[in-house]
């Protein structure tokens, strides 16, 4: 029984690799043809999807890095408005306190004491 086993497979393995017939080379030469098309479009399938992934992840990349350097532009920008803004409010003080004395110091801008006369 093992021996028509052991027959039956080389009897198969035999007639599908080595049928000497005319046709059946083509079609073997064919289905090899095929096998190879297919393994190089799995291949460049494969090739093609790495390719693709790889340029969308450096896309990415590229793109976060540019987020990131707009972060830290606006932020460098935020601080030299908080800083100028600080400026400008101190200067307002300065100059607000310089206008106040300047009106104290003026006559025309003396308060009159409306309540003091009609008592």
């Amino acid at each position: 029984m093992e021996a028509e086993a052991d027959e039956e497979d080389s009897t198969f393995t035999t007639i599908s690799l080595a049928d000497d017939s005319g046709e059946s080379r083509a079609a073997a030469l064919h289905l090899k043809e095929e096998d190879e098309h297919l393994t190089m479009n799995a291949d460049m399938d494969g090739d093609m999807e790495n390719q693709a992934e790889l340029e969308e992840k450096t896309r990415l990349i590229n793109q976060v890095l540019e987020l990131q350097h707009t972060l830290e532009d606006l932020s460098a920008r935020v601080d030299a408005v908080k800083e100028e803004n600080l400026k400008l409010k101190s200067e307002n003080q300065v100059l607000g306190q310089y206008i106040e004395n300047l009106m104290s110091a003026s006559s025309v801008f003396q308060t009159t004491d409306t309540k003091g006369k009609r008592k």
